[in-house]
């Protein structure tokens, strides 16, 4: 095996974008581990959107020093964190980077502590933390890195202790969790983290690693990130305190007008002075400027006291904020055309997410403020970015999935406004959370209640395809059979497909004495008379039922129902 002593600042970049190009590889293969055979298992895809996030920031990182490499990557990772797996994943990287915080390279010490404080913080960022899953992987490697690392000095050595535990933590989790041996497959967040040791380990010992293709500019999405906080489409353009985005690119020490040595706290003091939203990130050579002013010309003019400009770009966001506004009424006015009008701005917005032109619609249609496509789990850029441009004084997310209540709660620290999560695991929740409790002018605390109470009294079901043969809740499912699942368990199976018959089964399941209410929301793969067909057999069924059928149009499931 080789000997590596250290980890340097280029082992360590290697290690993070052989990671992010391993998930990318093995997507589709973590993504088939999903536990019930519906379409739309995406542990693997959110694992991997998050770790590129990640390669993307620690590639764009300007100053070349390892621990600060860490910390961009760990803000990469928090930045484009989608669904549970991604969240867990950042705040392993979390604990790594303030592990490392403070080093130029890592010894097999320093690289087993940053593991172990990554596993810690994991933990903690868990409310109910449940074994068998990514925690399990982490904490038993984290625990043999940190055992080897007593025993040699070789970081290859610390990787592969690591990799090695985890795949067989990975192989112990249907033990810890029934559900996985019921099903088959071990956690798929935790075999996208063994992935991730995995390219560790490779990338130490020097073997052959496929470059990652993904080239989103994390930088440039960090400084537009920025830009968009004082550009929304619910501002006043009077109301912006600082009207030019100003962006400069200074060569140290170069050119005529150079006439003092450049220190970061003078540099960035005076700025800080000059306008808000301002990033200073340099090396030796460089210092790059992003920062909301009203003061241009003196941005220019202090950079040429430190060397030469190199990159000049200023933007008048009055201007764009005029445009911005323009589009978001445009857009507004199209999601309102149902009810004819333009909905006044709300003090207490909300971001919620659905699949399918019409379920966005009808959310529109409550009373949501911004309604992100469902299709693939938004990160936490996404919300954070969803609730700024709300312009409100508070604001609601609601994510209608349990895969998005950790990015949600990551979220809710980052907007700058008082914003709470209503923990909606379902459409059919968030819609009747819409329709019942919830009051654009009341106070946060109070309308989250109430929106939370009224979710709580829903029956969530849904029809789809299974897409793989598997035994779970005593029920022989094959490929192909239409199965019906209520509050996430299956409940229904028919062969050849038979969407309409595991429906009837479904609702059959789902009425009972106190039912008052059956809405029918049917997909892109069904139609009108399917679900006409299904409301007829719950009215057989009760006749005193009432029963509402919308056009969904969302993809992978023909039916979603919900009873009250």
């Amino acid at each position: 095996m080789e000997v590596v002593t250290e980890i340097t600042n280029v082992e360590f970049g290697k290690m993070i974008n052989a990671a992010a190009s391993a998930l990318q590889q093995d997507a589709e293969k973590i993504n088939k581990l999903n536990v019930f055979p519906v379409p739309d298992g995406d542990t693997g895809t959110n694992m991997t959107l998050s770790m590129v996030s990640g390669a993307d920031y620690e590639r764009a990182e300007e100053d070349t020093n390892l621990g600060s490499l860490a910390r961009a990557t760990s803000k990469g990772l928090l930045m484009g964190a989608r669904g549970n797996s991604g969240v867990i994943l950042s705040q392993i990287f979390r604990g790594f980077a303030k592990s490392v915080a403070d080093k130029e390279t890592l010894s097999a010490r320093d690289f087993a502590d940053a593991l172990m404080l990554g596993a810690q913080t994991a933990y903690k960022a868990v409310m109910k933390p449940t074994e068998g899953t990514i925690l399990t992987v982490i904490r038993e490697a984290a625990s043999a890195a940190n055992q080897m690392a007593k025993e040699s000095t070789n970081v290859v050595e610390v990787a592969k202790a690591a990799y090695d535990a985890g795949e067989a933590a990975l192989q112990t989790t249907p033990d810890l969790l029934p559900v996985l041996k019921e099903v088959g497959v071990v956690d798929s967040g935790g075999q996208g983290l063994v992935i991730v040791l995995g390219a560790f380990y490779a990338a130490l010992s020097g073997q052959e690693i496929a470059n990652n293709e993904v080239d989103n500019a994390g930088l440039e999405a960090m400084i537009q990130s920025l830009h968009n906080a004082g550009v929304q489409g619910d501002l006043d353009p009077a109301d912006i305190k600082y009207g030019y985005c100003t962006e400069i690119m200074v060569d140290i020490a170069q050119g005529t007008t150079y006439d003092q040595p450049f220190d970061y706290d003078t540099f960035y003091n005076h700025l800080a002075e000059l306008g808000d939203s301002l990033l200073v990130i340099n090396d030796d050579e460089v210092v790059k400027v992003h920062v909301h002013t009203e003061q241009p010309g003196e941005v220019l003019s202090w950079g040429t006291h430190f060397g030469s400009l190199h990159k000049v770009k200023v933007d008048n966001m009055r201007n764009q904020q005029i445009e911005a506004a323009k589009a978001a009424d445009e857009e507004r006015q199209r999601a309102s055309q149902a009810q004819g009008t333009q909905r006044p701005q709300a003090k207490l917005a909300v971001v919620t997410v659905a699949s399918g032109a019409g379920l966005q619609e009808l959310f529109y249609q409550a009373g949501a403020t911004v309604v992100l496509d469902g299709e693939q789990a938004p990160s936490t850029q996404d919300l954070v970015a969803a609730v700024k441009q709300t312009g409100a004084e508070r604001a609601i997310i609601l994510p209608n999935d349990g895969n998005i209540f950790m990015a949600a709660d990551q979220a809710v620290q980052l907007t700058g406004i008082p914003t709470a999560v209503v923990p909606t695991k379902t459409v059919q929740q968030g819609m009747t959370a819409m329709v019942v409790g919830y009051n654009p002018e009341g106070e946060l605390e109070t309308t989250v209640r109430a929106m939370t109470d009224a979710s709580a009294d829903v029956l969530s079901g849904a029809v789809t395809v299974s897409v793989r043969d598997t035994t779970l809740n005593g029920l022989v499912i094959h490929q192909g059979d239409a199965i019906g699942l209520l509050d996430h368990t299956i409940v229904a199976a028919q062969p050849d497909a038979d969407v309409l018959a595991a429906a009837n089964a479904l609702v059959a399941k789902m009425l009972d004495d106190d039912a008052e209410l059956l809405t029918i929301y049917y997909g892109s793969q069904a139609d009108a008379q399917l679900a006409d067909a299904v409301k007829e057999a719950a009215l057989a069924q009760d006749d005193e039922l009432e029963v509402e059928v919308y056009d969904g149009g969302q993809a992978l499931y023909p039916l979603l129902l919900s009873v009250e």
